[in-house]
């Protein structure tokens, strides 16, 4: 039974079905929808749905989901620190965005933001580093 936990295939769990296009695809859908709701929901603010938060959220979800489509295709081939430090902007920009529609300041949304980036960095360069052979 060791062979089967020795090959690569069974180490990584398979949570969508498909090629890893699909996949990709699936989660960048997933995550757009999601991002788009919640930046709507934010902008909102309690008040009547507009068309402009529609639009809102609209617009916010498909670039989301491109600039995910488009860091989960280029990042394999990326050195670690430059994937991390990918990750950790999309990430950090994310969050700033969404963070400065509560109407903080912008000088407490860069601080949030850069937290956030700094967390993703740092998770994502250990988890590269401890993976990857060099």
């Amino acid at each position: 039974m060791a062979h089967v936990a020795s090959t690569p295939s069974a180490a990584v769990p398979h949570v969508f079905g498909g090629s890893a296009v699909t996949r990709i695809g699936t989660a960048a859908v997933l995550l757009g929808i999601v991002y788009g709701i919640w930046a709507a929901g934010i902008a909102r603010d309690a008040g009547p749905i507009t068309t402009g938060n529609v639009l809102l959220g609209v617009v916010a979800g498909i670039v989301a989901a491109a600039v995910f489509m488009g860091l989960r295709m280029i990042a394999p081939g990326l050195p670690r620190e430059l994937r991390a430090a990918a990750w950790a902007a999309f990430a950090g920009i994310a969050f700033g965005y969404l963070y400065s529609l509560t109407d903080a300041t912008v000088l407490r949304s860069v601080a949030m933001s850069l937290a956030v980036a700094a967390g993703v960095f740092v998770w994502m360069f250990y988890r590269y580093y401890t993976s990857e052979k060099s």
